[in-house]
């Protein structure tokens, strides 16, 4: 599939907001309307998709209000950074490319989910890629550099990012507690079958030290549809909780999101302070056009009062062959809400 150009980008989104504008202003003209659709309509603030054909998104607001977005190309060739002073305005924003994959060896396939941090004064890049010569021999990596602006720097290659059992792993990402940080990904680690997700303490931004503790793994029908999968950690803190949501089955419309929470005062490295939802946050939705969601990130809002989702959707069911290679995930935006128990609300019935 051609990628899109910035042409393509810039008219795909100027679509899509016309298209926005238009459902809105046709649904308040409406005699059967109802009193509250044009609150429904205002309380979209984002124009979806916020950047086409692109999965794994991952957002990083910084400390000026910068947003910078990085995720996976539908080429799996690439590593590229764009940025922001708002989340609408990342569509239209000029990818910089930061990397490219090999020609042979390690870091030579597949290049997935990357992820974007600023820890110790500098900037890490969280990624997984194959070999050339076995491309699904999928392993993390890290890249790094000191420059203020991460679409400006010359990026270091830190290797890979080692694990007690040298197995198929991906989606690295870190955050920090009570002064100590930590690492959550996905890996094949026996016992289980398919992907877990593990957590260990960090000793340094590109290395794990200590026990290894399996978090989750795929046990409930909702994760084990096409794939046994529990991948794409993500981390929302949020009043006296940590939350950590995770993406499960495959990545066709059987995508969805599941949801770990710990209580923050509790020992993150004690499997009994985890707790587990049986059934999925975050689903497809058909009367939306909302299929497989998965594997997002959290950022801020704008003025900084609300917790947006960044998370990829296709608009269809039917995919053809591999899902894997149809690139129509597109990444999407959505303030999310907290019931009267401190829990995340997705709001699984409303559109974008």
């Amino acid at each position: 599939m051609i990628p899109f150009t910035s042409i393509y980008r810039k008219a795909f989104m100027l679509a899509a907001g016309i298209l926005t504008f238009t459902s809105c202003a046709t649904a308040q003209t409406k005699a059967v309307a109802s009193a509250n659709t044009a609150d429904n309509c205002e309380e979209l603030p984002y124009i979806n998709p916020i950047v086409p054909q692109r999965a794994d998104p991952f957002v990083y607001k910084d400390s000026d209000g910068t947003y910078y977005f990085i995720a996976t190309a539908p080429e799996y060739d690439r590593i590229e950074i764009r940025k922001s002073n708002t989340l609408n305005g990342l569509g239209t924003a000029e990818p910089k490319v930061i990397w490219t994959k090999h020609e042979t060896g390690k870091m030579g396939a597949h290049i997935w989910a990357p992820e974007l941090h600023k820890m110790d004064g500098k900037w890490y890049v969280y990624f997984a890629a194959g070999e050339v010569e076995d491309v699904w021999k999928i392993r993390m990596f890290a890249l790094s550099t000191d420059a203020a602006d991460p679409t400006e720097g010359t990026w270091k290659e830190e290797g890979q990012m080692t694990t007690e059992q040298d197995s198929f792993s991906l989606d690295a990402t870190p955050f920090e507690h009570k002064g100590k940080r930590y690492l959550i990904w996905a890996q094949a680690k026996s016992p289980y079958e398919g992907t877990s997700l593990v957590l260990a303490e960090m000793d340094s931004p590109t290395s794990i030290t200590g026990k290894e503790l399996i978090i989750t793994y795929p046990k409930y029908d909702w994760e084990l549809k096409g794939y046994k999968v529990n991948e794409g950690p993500a981390v929302l803190k949020h009043d006296d909780k940590i939350f950590i949501t995770y993406s499960a089955s495959a990545t066709d419309a059987n995508y969805a999101l599941g949801l770990l929470w710990v209580d923050v005062d509790s020992d993150l490295m004690n499997p009994e302070s985890w707790n587990k939802s049986e059934t999925p946050v975050f689903y497809t939705n058909a009367e939306v056009r909302r299929f497989g969601p998965g594997h997002n990130s959290f950022t801020k809002s704008e003025d900084g009062k609300n917790d947006v989702l960044i998370y990829h959707a296709r608009v269809y069911e039917q995919v053809r062959g591999n899902s894997l290679y149809d690139f129509n995930r597109h990444a999407r935006a959505r303030i999310i809400e907290w019931d009267e128990n401190g829990f995340p609300n997705f709001r699984q019935a409303e559109r974008d």
